[in-house]
């Protein structure tokens, strides 16, 4: 089972960019679903994650007040708006199950799959 990432580009520092997550062999809703990046050089960072028992969200310390991760049950997707774009954000991202607390993200299996490229460059 994988995740599918879409939505990335190139943008310009201080722009927005709005990911997708989509699965069409289960139901996202019941399961955490997180958002990863891994920067050229980098290890895979854990970025924003969403609970699917109580809403609980978790948002690295560098994203807080820039990006938003928000599910869409009808339509099966789970999103990341990001904002406020710096040219540290630029990255692959990926999105995955997760186990999702307030104060942590933690991949669950390997559920993923193609990421998609985000560049923050002017």
């Amino acid at each position: 089972v994988q995740l599918q990432a879409s939505g990335g580009g190139l943008v310009q520092p201080g722009g927005s960019l709005r990911l997708s997550c989509a699965a069409s062999e289960f139901t996202l809703d019941y399961y955490g679903i997180g958002w990863f990046r891994q920067a050229p050089g980098k290890e895979r960072e854990g970025v924003t994650c969403l609970d699917n028992s109580d809403g609980s969200t978790y948002y690295v310390d560098s994203v807080k007040g820039r990006f938003t991760i928000s599910r869409d049950k009808t339509a099966n997707m789970v999103y990341l708006q990001m904002n406020s774009l710096k040219p540290d954000d630029t990255a692959v991202y990926y999105c995955a199950m997760v186990i999702c607390t307030a104060q942590a993200i933690s991949p669950l299996g390997d559920t993923w799959g193609q990421g998609t490229q985000v560049t923050v460059s002017s």
